[in-house]
């Protein structure tokens, strides 16, 4: 397993937040734990402690590697492919 992400380069663009929540759960009118941003198209959805981890799901259907936290206060990313923080 890699010790750096090895995807920065080729999927980090200019996004914008396309939501304040998980975009999937307010559609479902679900509730989430923590909200992470995809850094390649700005989807918002929430993560790995929530019930539906709707950016892991975003990460299989599309195959946008790179997110970073959308929590106030928080400044990381995560790769899904090299496992490893940003």
């Amino acid at each position: 397993m890699p010790t750096q992400c090895t995807h920065v380069k080729d999927h980090i663009k200019d996004v914008k937040p396309h939501s304040k929540g998980c975009e999937d759960c307010l559609k479902t009118g679900d509730s989430w734990v923590h909200l992470r941003m995809c850094l390649e198209c700005g989807h918002i959805g929430c993560c790995d402690s929530s019930k539906n981890r709707h950016a892991r799901a975003h990460f299989h259907a599309t195959q946008h590697p790179l997110v970073r936290s959308a929590e106030r206060g928080e400044d990381w990313g995560w790769c899904f492919i090299d496992e490893v923080y940003l």
